[in-house]
């Protein structure tokens, strides 16, 4: 068996991060693992493991002929049979099945903004997916969504998975005090909702001054980015609140921080809670999308509502009164995660779906 991870980016994105995980997993138990970024490399590329074949397109336009030719002529030479499409490469593999009808389309739907899905623009999704011969969503709203609006008789449910890498040689150093820092580990996108964090924050900070945030995800120098930083401003939180960017070594940030926490308005099946939980940290978290799969029900306590300050300030403070507390809470994180999220589990799930294809 011979399958291609088909994604636009390795920037430091969850859709981005799973695609290269599946290729690293599925490198140890099939015949040969692919991995193709269309159109941006990132850091992620360091990530990927020396058996996994790599090929970039360097795709500068929706139809790009020579990026469209290099991909058919490698999947011919690489006798390439399944293209796993994550998001919105969906359209390139469909162009592949047009030129090569033999192969097989598994389409990856990670979309973020699951609670917003009335608001989602899928006309050629809803084309193109005729041609897929399996759609695998990351949580039961998408899968819902698209057994009711797409064209692909068969839809099933995939977990994430995380796999925390301990080895991994610190890059970043986070600032603040040791034992007292909080990690939010999320893309600078308004549907992460900084905003709702930093309005926490600054409740938490009145309380405990001594305790600091730390922001790791992409900056995509935009409007909303601005706006984040206007806000730590206006609530003069420059002294507590570090932002780094996109950085390569998540499992050695996690190993620095105390809390983990996220504050999105919507999400699918967040990596971020599954790195936490395998990192060893307690977490809070709006409870949107799957998050609530992410930890056992006796801890549902810590899942706050979205756009919600006081809540999600409340339950960290909870967590900063008592450490150990915080350190019997992420014991039982860890085991939930390891159990129900882990690459093994879900690589046999996936080969099972491959081999019915």
């Amino acid at each position: 068996m011979r399958v291609l991870q088909l994604i636009d980016s390795l920037e430091a994105g969850g859709a981005e991060r799973m695609a290269v995980s599946i290729a690293n997993t599925l490198s140890e138990s099939i015949e040969r693992s692919y991995l193709c970024a269309t159109r941006q490399e990132g850091l992620l590329k360091a990530s990927l493991k020396p058996e996994v074949s790599y090929l970039f397109l360097n795709k500068t336009a929706k139809i790009d002929s020579a990026a469209i030719m290099k991909l058919k002529r490698y999947i011919k030479q690489e006798q390439i049979s399944i293209i796993h499409a994550h998001s919105t490469s969906f359209f390139m593999a469909t162009l592949m099945k047009l030129l090569r009808p033999g192969l097989k389309i598994v389409w990856h739907d990670h979309y973020g903004n699951s609670d917003y899905l009335e608001a989602r623009q899928y006309k050629m999704l809803r084309l193109c997916s005729q041609y897929f011969s399996l759609i695998l969503s990351v949580n039961s709203v998408l899968e819902t969504w698209a057994k009711n609006h797409l064209k692909c008789e068969r839809v099933s449910y995939l977990s994430n998975f995380a796999t925390a890498d301990a080895a991994q040689v610190l890059q970043t150093e986070l600032k603040g005090t040791p034992g007292k820092r909080i990690l939010c580990l999320a893309n600078l996108r308004p549907q992460k909702d900084h905003p709702t964090l930093l309005k926490a924050f600054e409740i938490v900070n009145s309380h405990h001054p001594d305790w600091s945030l730390h922001c790791v995800g992409q900056d995509f120098e935009d409007a909303y980015a601005h706006s984040v930083y206007e806000l730590v401003s206006q609530l003069q939180l420059q002294e507590q609140v570090f932002f780094y960017g996109s950085c390569p070594d998540s499992s050695a940030i996690i190993h620095q921080a105390d809390i983990g926490v996220l504050a999105s308005a919507s999400e699918g099946l967040p990596l971020a809670l599954l790195e936490y939980g395998l990192g060893g940290l307690p977490i809070v978290a709006t409870n949107v999308g799957d998050c609530s799969s992410v930890l056992p029900k006796t801890l549902h306590e810590f899942l706050v509502p979205a756009n919600s300050p006081e809540p999600l300030a409340k339950q960290l403070m909870v967590l900063i009164a008592d450490a150990d507390k915080r350190q019997q809470i992420a014991k039982l994180v860890k085991g939930y995660v390891l159990k129900e999220f882990s690459a093994l589990a879900v690589r046999d799930k996936l080969m099972t779906f491959y081999d019915s294809l």
